[in-house]
């Protein structure tokens, strides 16, 4: 199973490298299916190993989350980048917005995470947070400097937006969320 994990850092034993594997499985599926709070040790009982063996891969529930999501998310920064050779500066960020959007809905309760994670320098996810930030960073100021976005929007806004249209598509629908995005993008757009 394909989870988007980051390789870990050090050289692991055959049965370390799949109980490691299968950890990422178990919690990509219990994320899915209950969300980023769901339980570590049903997540260990899934994946067939102890309690001692997840912690020793990943100490913290955020440590899991970048493990699964790592990848994912400097993928999300790096579109981030190509996005600025886009024609509209406005158009580039909206883009942005929505793989955004799509990104943090992958599981439920992840957009909180992911703010948690950016005000927490410890968290193992925040590096990972940082440049997502980053990127959206320079599509805002893009778009601002060519007058297509409002002057006092900024990138920790954008992020924190991202993350509320997401929290709306968990609540309600995928619909309803796209549906708050594109007025929220009506209501950034310069007059």
């Amino acid at each position: 199973m394909d989870t988007g994990e980051s390789t870990p850092r050090r050289r692991m034993r055959a049965d370390a490298r799949r109980n490691y594997e299968r950890l990422l499985a178990a919690a990509s599926t219990a994320f899915t299916e209950r969300g980023t709070d769901a339980s570590l040790e049903e997540i260990a009982r899934r994946a067939g190993v102890a309690n001692g063996t997840l912690y020793s891969h990943f100490p913290t529930r955020q440590a899991l989350l970048e493990a699964l999501l790592g990848d994912r998310m400097r993928a999300l920064a790096a579109t981030g980048e190509e996005l600025l050779d886009h024609s509209s500066p406005f158009e580039a960020l909206a883009a942005w917005a929505r793989t955004a959007v799509t990104h943090t809905a992958r599981y439920r309760g992840l957009g909180a995470s992911l703010m948690r994670a950016i005000e927490d320098e410890s968290s193992e996810l925040h590096a990972a947070c940082e440049a997502v930030l980053a990127a959206s960073e320079r599509l805002v100021a893009r778009a601002r400097a060519a007058g297509e976005l409002r002057e006092d929007v900024t990138a920790p806004d954008l992020y924190a937006l991202v993350n509320a249209v997401a929290w709306v598509g968990e609540q309600s629908s995928p619909a309803q969320g796209e549906r708050l995005l594109t007025f929220t993008l009506n209501g950034l757009r310069a007059r």
